[in-house]
């Protein structure tokens, strides 16, 4: 590729298409994108506008209905962070290089802007609702004294915590690490994808099914202390999130006889229902 042929939104969109087939935590099936605006820098705010419940009462017939005014509330979804990448490559070694290098070079910078997103969304755990918790940093959950230690011990408290907070049973997932899918394939009933003989609406990192749980297995769990990881559960419209690929440039560097491309990823995500996740912490160490 020279520059003369970059052409700057087929680039942008290949690499958020990178994003899309990486991303676990930000993937659209885990967290929502209902904001409104179009992200055109990083500080600024995209708007996320909340609808109230409406009011159950009870009714006879011939009674007179009266018809109560929704609420309906916004809050402002910060785009304060920002990843970026720049990479050069010779003339001379790029001849030697018989795919596309420039090209590849970016894709696998898109893997790296993934990881970056995941981590700052799966971070967002901290603020869950203290009723949503199984475990401490502490007193973590061992996974791994019987084959049904990550399902009775915490899938299950996950989901009754969940139910306890009326969250919506449709779409629920829990995000697990390596370690965790591990202990779950010690028990047998838990639904492996690369068993069930069918790939209908697979996501990104769905590993299978489990206590009424989609299972997706990430390699940024959060490890906030030692060997303690922490596993989520919840539902798309706990978390909402917005990027975008703002800059996709390519350069003929003056200084030497070399192409460069360089690129900007920005993003914000929100908790804005910390009753709608739970997690448990769990040491599958011990």
């Amino acid at each position: 590729m020279s520059v003369a042929l970059f052409k700057r939104e087929v680039w942008a969109a290949n690499i958020l298409a990178g994003l899309d087939e990486t991303l676990v935590y930000a993937q659209p099936q885990i967290v929502n994108r209902d904001y409104e605006g179009e992200i055109t820098s990083q500080g600024q705010s995209v708007r996320i506008v909340t609808v109230g419940d409406p009011s159950i009462f009870p009714y006879k017939s011939g009674d007179t209905i009266n018809y109560e005014d929704i609420d309906t509330a916004g809050t402002d979804l910060l785009i304060d962070q920002g990843d970026a990448f720049a990479f050069k490559l010779d003339d001379v070694d790029k001849a030697q290089v018989a795919v596309n290098p420039m090209m590849k070079t970016t894709q696998r910078a898109a893997l790296k802007l993934a990881a970056q997103a995941d981590r700052f969304v799966a971070n967002l755990y901290t603020g869950v609702a203290p009723s949503n918790v199984v475990g401490t940093t502490g007193a973590p959950v061992s996974i791994l004294a019987t084959p049904t230690d990550a399902w009775d011990k915490v899938l299950i408290p996950l989901r009754t915590k969940l139910n306890r907070a009326n969250v919506p049973a449709t779409g629920r997932y829990v995000v697990v690490s390596p370690e965790f899918t591990g202990a779950l394939l010690r028990d047998s009933r838990f639904d492996r994808v690369d068993a069930s003989g069918s790939s209908e609406g697979l996501r990104n990192g769905i590993v299978g099914r489990a206590a009424g749980f989609d299972v997706l297995e990430s390699n940024v769990t959060p490890v906030p202390t030692g060997s303690v990881q922490v596993i989520q559960a919840g539902y798309p419209g706990a978390i909402t999130y917005a990027d975008q690929i703002l800059e996709t440039e390519a350069l003929r560097l003056e200084s030497t006889i070399a192409d460069a491309v360089r690129g900007l990823h920005v993003y914000g995500a929100k908790l804005l229902r910390p009753e709608g996740i739970a997690v448990a912490y769990v040491n599958p160490a011990a």
